[in-house]
């Protein structure tokens, strides 16, 4: 779409001059053709666009381009996007499903190469990606970077195919993203020197410094499971230079309410700098990955925002290549059906399968201990009571049932404890299941888990939330992981999925988020895989019941 000499005026926040002047910028053919000094311009302030510098698109429960209709209200214009859920349940399949899609929109999404489909080799996925597969897709020009090599242990120990991996994506010059929680001093120093520039999963200051030292970028994340802004926040005053902002992962009824937007409101609010807060909100993520994204420069595609003020961030307009996708509130994107694909074979379970034989009580049951705002799980011992020979969830103590039962083939659940999610009837249930994608289920008794995880399976993908009278399901028609509806109603009846949680219960802020990284085996401590219960800090199973000593 072609246009001539469109004039915008407002206060120009320049990034580069850190400066803020009234100023014309003039649109010509999706470009700012000239930016002309002005005696005076409306009191709204013209920035660049924000950008997320790492999200799995598919935690939205959206396609890309219904993403994106949200995400430009928010001045979203651009996402660097893992795109290694949809690649854990159909692989190559999947990420060329993301990527037609994302061509549907202007939206600007960059998408990566996952390097750890699947995540480990602990658990059962849909597809397998290895270095051949891998080094494929970083040859293709709409593939923009190395996904976050989560297996950092994997790196530290040398191996061949993750450090082949880094290595086609250098000799191609693509960036390398990170992902290690909780790796301090020499370890962060070697993972760093294998070539991994990024990390998005510091949940400390000491942690997140470690890595600076090493010349690794910080994202600094706050999303609907994993809110670590608070402890970063720091960084935004100390080493400005070199963060980014992210959200990782946000549900769609957080997505509605805002995105990165929100971060620079709150960092702004905090005492950072102005100019800093906006550099990691969109200069920093741009250049790093080299985003077709302009920046308020003369020849630069015109993708901009439009704020009332530099205090609040509330965006009247989102513009990308010199058109206007929203204005007061509303997307002016269209909505763009997505055709449904999908891997989900799991026949119904049985209450009975969800039983954990034991002959008496045990005082050394291995129990998954849940955290709010937190993907990193601790690792209990407790005792529990057995009757009729199998032992017993404990309701009193919110030590609850966890199970995970495979998508791709019938096989018997895997069953253990968990605490922290205060269920105190009924059950949840999810296909969205970080990386493998399996039904994760948490619940009161095995009948119930059993009536929320068939639920899912009739559906073929799906949240669910249950009493055993009464049930709410949302649909996730594409690869269990995302609707085909559009994107404020998938956000509405997800929450009213989520609000039935809490009405069971739940005092998690985001029940299903926090489930749905259960089964992420690389974030320590304790998480179920299908084939039983993971301790990601010595990166084995363990039993559920063992005896003391």
């Amino acid at each position: 779409m072609e246009f001539s000499d469109r004039a915008i005026r407002g206060q120009l926040v320049d990034l580069h001059r850190r400066a803020i002047s009234p100023a014309e910028i003039i649109l010509d053919g999706g470009r700012i053709s000239e930016i002309r000094e002005v005696a005076s311009a409306p009191a709204r302030y013209i920035l660049p666009g924000f950008v997320d510098a790492h999200v799995h698109i598919e935690s939205s429960m959206l396609p890309p381009a219904e993403f994106a209709r949200l995400a430009v209200v928010h001045g979203t214009v651009a996402t660097v996007s893992d795109p290694h859920e949809i690649a854990n349940v159909l692989g190559i399949e999947g990420i060329d499903f993301m990527l037609e899609n994302a061509r549907r929109t202007p939206f600007k999404f960059c998408f990566g190469a996952s390097p750890c489909v699947p995540a480990t080799d602990f658990e059962t996925a849909g597809a397998r990606l290895g270095l051949a597969e891998v080094t494929a897709l970083l040859a293709r020009p709409d593939i923009g970077y190395l996904s976050e090599v989560m297996n950092w242990p994997g790196v530290l120990a040398g191996d061949a195919g993750l450090l082949g991996m880094i290595a086609a994506a250098r000799a191609v010059g693509k960036p390398v993203d990170g992902h290690a929680p909780g790796l301090r001093g020499g370890d962060a120093v070697r993972y760093a020197a294998a070539g991994i520039q990024t990390d998005h999963e510091c949940y400390s200051l000491p942690e997140a410094l470690d890595k600076l030292a090493a010349g690794m970028w910080i994202a600094i994340r706050e999303g609907s499971a994993a809110r670590n802004f608070t402890a970063l926040e720091p960084l935004l005053r100390t080493h400005p230079g070199r963060c980014m902002l992210c959200s990782d992962d946000l549900h769609p009824n957080a997505l509605v309410h805002g995105h990165i937007d929100r971060l620079v409101a709150r960092a702004v609010a905090g005492g950072a700098d102005l100019f800093d807060v906006l550099r990691c909100a969109s200069v920093h993520p741009i250049e790093h990955y080299r985003l077709p994204v302009g920046l308020l420069r003369v020849d630069d595609p015109a993708d901009f925002v439009i704020v009332d003020d530099l205090f609040e961030f509330r965006v009247q307009e989102t513009w990308l290549d010199a058109v206007c996708v929203a204005s007061g509130g509303r997307s002016h994107l269209p909505h763009v059906p997505a055709a449904p694909i999908n891997r989900f074979v799991a026949s119904p379970v049985t209450a009975a399968q969800f039983a954990i034989p034991c002959d008496a009580g045990s005082s050394g049951v291995n129990v998954i201990e849940a955290r709010d705002g937190e993907l990193i799980t601790g690792h209990l011992r407790e005792t529990l009571s057995a009757a009729g020979g199998v032992l017993q969830a404990d309701r009193n103590r919110e030590i609850l049932k966890i199970a995970v039962v495979n998508r791709y083939a019938d096989a018997p659940p895997a069953v253990g404890f968990i605490r922290g999610f205060g269920l105190q009837r009924g059950a949840i249930a999810s296909s969205v299941a970080h990386d493998s994608h399996n039904v994760v289920a948490v619940g009161c008794t095995d009948e119930a888990i059993a009536d929320a995880v068939n639920r899912v399976i009739a559906a073929r993908g799906g949240v669910c939330a249950t009493d055993g009278r009464s049930h709410h399901i949302l649909p996730l028609e594409i690869a269990g992981l995302m609707s085909m509806g559009e994107g404020t109603e998938v956000a509405a009846a997800y929450e009213k999925v989520a609000a039935f949680a809490r009405d069971l219960g739940s005092t998690l802020r985001d029940p299903f988020m926090t489930l749905s990284f259960m089964a992420l085996l690389v974030i320590p401590d304790l998480k179920m895989s299908d084939r039983g219960l993971f301790s990601g800090a010595e990166f084995k199973f363990v039993p559920v019941c063992e005896p003391e000593g």
